[in-house]
């Protein structure tokens, strides 16, 4: 579990939800509806695309207990690493083989297209952590839809994306972590947003505003030890550190 403090998520398999048929169309859906979620999981959650997705992640996290939802294609992904997803939730132009899905999971069409399907995915769930994989990579607008997802979603879930070397958790707020010293810690703006103090980093943020297209965080460093950084507000803002600190970042989201 490497070097976090924070406590421990219990490694207990995600309660499947309930529903009676594998296949729902989800009606009156000319807007997005985040406050009535049609699924919810006891625990962590993936919503994996259609970008890069490594299968042996998708094995790990299912090992963890992880409940995997595939947004669309996704759904295909999920089934490339050997795995059934939780769900598959989307417009559904995506997906290779909707019949043969419908006979295996429950698949959730929602036809309007306002929205993409990682917010689809978003605004259908609900979990006390959930993890965006295949989210980034192949497509660079849907790196950047993906992450405007983030930014609309963190102040109500705990979200992370993950990606082939680094995990990014969406923080709203203050955090504290450990870092070994010459860590990369990375503290990326989705905008702009004032930070009143920092501890534990080589380059401080006191006193700083970050924002895209002005001063960014980018590549700053532990000097060993706890790390403390704390925003002016509650906007949100990624911390981005390697991939191997993902169930440290994890745990984190759990606490919050």
């Amino acid at each position: 579990m490497g070097n976090s403090q924070l406590r421990k998520i219990r490694n207990t398999p995600a309660r499947h939800p309930t529903l009676n048929e594998s296949f729902v169309t989800v009606q009156d859906t000319s807007a997005p509806r985040p406050d009535a979620p049609t699924l919810v999981f006891d625990g962590p959650m993936a919503i994996v695309g259609g970008g890069a997705v490594d299968p042996g992640l998708l094995q790990a996290l299912a090992a963890k207990g992880v409940a995997l939802v595939g947004a669309d294609g996704g759904g295909d992904a999920i089934g490339d690493a050997g795995l059934v997803p939780a769900a598959i939730i989307g417009d559904l132009d995506s997906l290779r083989d909707r019949q043969a899905w419908q006979e295996r999971t429950r698949v959730i069409h929602i036809p309007e297209q306002i929205t993409t399907d990682f917010q689809k995915a978003l605004y259908s769930t609900q979990a006390p952590v959930t993890l965006a994989v295949g989210m980034t990579g192949k497509r660079l607008d849907h790196t950047l839809a993906a992450l405007s997802a983030v930014l609309q979603f963190a102040p109500s879930r705990q979200l992370l994306v993950v990606d082939e070397v680094d995990v990014a958790l969406a923080v709203v707020g203050a955090i504290a972590f450990s870092a070994a010293a010459g860590e990369r810690v990375s503290i990326h703006p989705l905008v702009p947003i004032e930070f009143e103090h920092s501890s534990g980093l080589l380059y401080p943020v006191d006193g700083l505003t970050l924002e895209p297209g002005g001063l960014l965080g980018t590549s700053n460093e532990g000097t060993g030890g706890q790390v403390a950084i704390v925003p002016a507000d509650d906007t949100p803002w990624l911390l981005i550190l390697g991939k191997e600190r993902l169930w440290d970042l994890v745990e984190a989201a759990a606490a919050r």
